[in-house]
């Protein structure tokens, strides 16, 4: 007992980190987990890590109060990140919807409480299965017991040289990159559909090619997603492979190896 006072203060350092980290990341940070079932699981995870990270002791001083402020913005960072590379299936999903014309009719996405497309928020609930199926999630948390190797709880994040910054901004333009990549023959197929109906109203004019038009561009979209579906999860396979690579790069460039 006397030794978990003595290290009390870096185990609300882990905690700090650890809580931070769930409020931001994706699946853990959605509306539908009730708020008691975060905090319970950032208590009990960091518990794990109380005892098996490296435990300095720490005094409750000035200095300290920093090394808190470093934990919360380190763990909102990680989080944020994969947040933002899982948004490219929702963008994928946004632009299919822009082509087909479902863009118009944005749904509330319970897990955020934002307006989402349709499409995509239909793919990104799949991508979520699929993170889930493929023990993703605990990946996410074995990443966060290693994140202690690279920045332990007495360091200080190395962000003079900008090379964190500049790896953050970059993988944020790849996930515009995967998403684009992932819309792509949804996009293009469905843009020679309009080719085809611009060549059919000026082959018959009497033809009111708007009506027709909505629905074969439609009935179009659903037999390409039914037929590509397997490309999309394979891509969303991928994209996870991207998040787990960019979070561990990340910290490596925070820790200033």
């Amino acid at each position: 007992m006397e030794q978990l006072w003595t290290h009390f203060p870096a185990f609300l350092l882990i905690f700090a980190r650890i809580a931070s980290f769930f409020a931001a990341m994706p699946l853990f940070s959605y509306r539908t987990v009730p708020a008691s079932y975060k905090i319970g699981l950032a208590f009990f995870f960091s518990w794990i890590l109380f005892l098996a990270v490296p435990k300095p002791t720490l005094s409750l001083n000035d200095v300290y109060m920093l090394l808190v402020f470093k934990e919360v913005l380190v763990g909102l960072a990680l989080g944020l990140l994969a947040a933002t590379i899982m948004a490219a299936v929702q963008i994928a999903g946004g632009l299919i919807d822009f082509q087909i014309g479902f863009a118009i009719a944005n749904v509330i996405d319970p897990q955020t409480g934002a307006q989402s497309p349709l499409l995509g928020q239909y793919l990104h609930s799949l991508a979520l299965l699929l993170l889930l199926a493929l023990d993703g999630h605990h990946l996410l948390l074995d990443g966060m017991f290693y994140s202690y190797q690279w920045l332990p709880l007495d360091g200080w994040p190395h962000i003079a040289d900008g090379r964190a910054v500049d790896y953050a901004v970059r993988a944020f333009a790849a996930m515009f990159v995967v998403a684009v990549q992932m819309a792509a023959p949804f996009v293009g197929s469905l843009f020679l559909v309009d080719v085809a109906l611009g060549i059919i109203a000026r082959a018959v004019p009497q033809m009111n090619i708007f009506a027709v038009g909505f629905s074969l561009k439609t009935v179009t979209a659903f037999l390409l997603l039914f037929a590509a579906i397997g490309g999309i999860l394979f891509s969303a396979r991928e994209l996870f492979q991207l998040m787990f690579a960019s979070l561990r790069e990340f910290m490596r460039l925070l820790g200033g190896a």
